[in-house]
């Protein structure tokens, strides 16, 4: 290789990250996970309260949570992925751990729970190994279902297992969500053109359930949850939930967004079961549970009004969030394309030298 040639490579070398450096540089100073997720929320609608905090030091990473079915106050939740054991915990009302449930399974990435009545009336805990941190690497994941159990004790599992597959090739998700009214699952993939996908009315253990893309989702999505009636689905990121009107079925008509309460790294979302509130979790250690009061129009259907509060809390119309939304994905075009153009350039300049040399 020629020097001229060979000082072109470096160049190109020391160029390439520049404008992911240079995007960067719209983020908060305060580090830590999240990315093109940041900020991480505010205050949270009117009535936003700590409902209790997770007491149990094993779990650090709590990723779902879902209400019993069985148990009044009772909450189901588990650790995402790391050197933990597969167990799921039932915590009450004040945090405290009650029962862990451990799974005979493998565990690669946890990121979703939740608790869905069978067809003979049965409760069952569905946990989603969905989470691909090499963005499709896996070429499918699993649902893990087990029984709710009726006494609230320490208990080793062996859960049925679902393999779910994407119709348009793997990717990474930490949602997953099951309408009550048919049973049938969902699962909303994290990523930049996130997107809810559908899986088989009627899941078969035995075989390979193909999941179908069939609505557009949020950016980077952490969790989802229908509500008890199954009218209602939110969707939430890490700083905001939004809501849709599920009453025609999924895809549901959007009703608009809010800013949940700031947190380390939101990951969790339920329906609180009288469908009046949501609570919504964090990773870390003694990590807050929040209980959020759903604004009268998200329970009501209805969408929210050009004439509707105005000033700096109010909140944001479906309109509004969308060109929020549209501005989280063109924030860092200007970088991205100023990268590529100086890329071309260094890449024409290398093929230049390479045939004078």
């Amino acid at each position: 290789m020629t020097r001229p040639l060979a000082l072109a490579v470096a160049a190109l070398l020391a160029a390439a990250p520049a404008a992911p450096a240079a995007a960067a540089t719209t983020e908060p100073d305060d580090g830590g996970p999240g990315g093109l997720d940041y900020p991480r929320g505010g205050e949270g609608p009117e009535g936003s309260e700590v409902a209790f905090t997770l007491q149990d030091p094993r779990i650090t990473e709590s990723s779902g949570i879902a209400p019993s079915r069985l148990h009044e106050g009772v909450w189901w939740t588990h650790n995402d992925s790391g050197p933990i054991e597969p167990e799921v915990y039932a915590v009450d009302d004040s945090g405290a751990t009650l029962a862990t449930i451990t799974l005979a399974v493998r565990l690669r990435d946890w990121e979703a729970i939740t608790v869905t009545e069978g067809a003979d009336g049965t409760p069952w805990v569905l946990v989603g190994d969905i989470g691909d941190n090499f963005g499709g690497g896996w070429p499918d994941v699993s649902v893990y279902r087990f029984p709710e159990p009726g006494t609230l004790a320490d208990a080793t599992v062996e859960p049925e297992e679902i393999t779910l597959s994407y119709a348009d090739g793997g990717r990474d998700a930490e949602s997953m969500m099951v309408d009550p009214r048919d049973g049938r699952l969902y699962v909303v993939s994290k990523e930049f053109a996130a997107g809810v996908y559908a899986a088989p009315e009627e899941l078969d253990p035995a075989g390979e359930n193909t999941l179908e893309r069939i609505d557009s989702a949020p950016l980077y999505p952490t969790d989802a949850a229908f509500s008890p009636d199954g009218e209602r689905y939110v969707i939430r990121t890490y700083w905001s939930a939004y809501v849709y009107d599920a009453a025609d079925g999924v895809p549901g008509a959007s009703l608009g967004s809010f800013e949940l309460p700031e947190s380390t790294q939101g990951e969790s979302i339920a329906f609180t079961p009288d469908g009046t509130a949501l609570m919504a979790g964090t990773e870390g250690v003694g990590a807050p549970v929040w209980r959020v009061p759903l604004p009268d129009r998200y329970l009501s259907g209805e969408p929210d009004r050009p004439d509707g509060p105005s000033g700096a809390d109010a909140e944001p119309t479906e309109t509004e969030s969308a060109a929020d939304t549209d501005s989280d994905r063109t924030g860092a075009a200007p970088f991205i394309l100023g990268g590529v153009g100086v890329a071309a350039l260094l890449i024409g300049g290398i093929v230049l030298l390479a045939r004078r040399g």
